[in-house]
């Protein structure tokens, strides 16, 4: 492991990266006219909202030492790659969903964005759990990168129907 952050420091970008994610899913459910698309836009608000409030749930579980700084780092270099990687994410920052949804003309344009997102997530949280030491939060990332998988699944589904 070329990187080890504290349990605390993943947490708090995994939040973060989710509450963006509600963001653009509670917007793109306003951009589709299709019943179904909003269903699913409004099944992955919850997705993101449930998994924001897990990872609240574990970073408030943490013992004091997985808080702590696993390596001297004077100059904060872990936490500036950490916020870089969150960075990348399609929406890693918040207000950039609004930004992308504006350029979202049909709901394929919203679908293929939502697939995206939740692929970003998926080589996130792959970072995230490489990155952290603790074993409960690295189990408990693992179960979300495979409910992204089946995010993209219901997403590309949904794509390929409407393209017949």
């Amino acid at each position: 492991m070329i990187y080890a952050f504290n349990a605390n420091e993943i947490l708090q970008m995994a939040i973060d990266v989710e509450e963006n994610g509600l963001v653009f899913y509670e917007l793109a459910q306003e951009k589709v006219e299709e019943p179904e698309v909003k269903d699913i836009f409004r099944f992955l608000a919850g997705e993101e909202r449930a998994h924001k409030k897990q990872f609240e749930s574990l970073k408030a579980a943490l013992p004091e030492s997985a808080k702590a700084e696993t390596v001297w780092d004077p100059n904060d270099q872990m936490v500036q790659y950490l916020q870089m990687m969150a960075d990348l994410h399609v929406f890693g920052k918040a207000g950039v969903s609004e930004k992308y949804l504006e350029h979202v003309k049909s709901t394929e344009d919203a679908l293929n964005m939502a697939i995206q997102f939740e692929k970003d997530s998926i080589i996130f949280f792959l970072s995230l759990e490489e990155a952290v030491e603790d074993r409960q939060a690295r189990l408990k990332v693992m179960d979300l990168i495979n409910e992204e998988r089946q995010h993209i699944k219901k997403l590309a589904l949904k794509l390929r129907q409407l393209r017949r």
